[in-house]
């Protein structure tokens, strides 16, 4: 049986909260911010499931067991003129790597991004992170030329008037 064959994709479902969570969690320590996570099951299941969804995630499975997930959602070129699709998060567990796993969630993320007619797939990858060959080998380009900001914490509540 090839890798491939191994590997299942699938919608996240309510009930895989717990398992997302874990894995967000598993993620911050390979990216080597764990305290950084401050989510929780409750603001997860609001984010993901409640009644004005933020994004949606896929759960990769490899024999059955949870390997890794997509948090992706949708956003907007206006140059494109067209929403994208944008892949927040994309992980995959230690000993999961090398079977495919990455490749199928990543491959699925393209074809959703093809069906609902998406202009472009767009995302962050740390800079030490060895993924960044992975993404190259499917054509990918590092956008050099853009600085990624972020606003958050006391900054984003003073500007917020809080």
């Amino acid at each position: 049986m090839s890798n491939a064959s191994r590997v299942a994709i699938r919608q996240a479902a309510v009930d895989d909260v717990p398992l997302l969570l874990r894995m967000i969690g598993e993620l911050a320590e390979f990216e080597r911010i764990p305290h950084e996570v401050s989510a929780t099951e409750e603001i997860v299941r609001e984010s993901l499931f409640g009644g004005d969804p933020a994004a949606e995630a896929l759960l990769a499975e490899c024999d059955g067991k949870p390997a890794g997930f997509v948090i992706h959602f949708r956003n907007y070129s206006t140059f494109v003129g067209r929403a994208g699709l944008y892949i927040e998060d994309l992980y995959v567990r230690p000993e999961y790597r090398g079977l495919g796993v990455g490749k199928a969630l990543f491959m699925r993320c393209a074809e959703l991004a093809r069906a609902r007619k998406r202009g472009r797939v767009e995302w962050a990858v740390l800079e030490w992170n060895p993924a960044r060959e992975f993404y190259e080998h499917f054509g990918a380009r590092a956008m050099d030329d853009w600085i990624l900001y972020r606003l958050s914490g006391d900054a984003l509540r003073s500007l917020g008037g809080s």
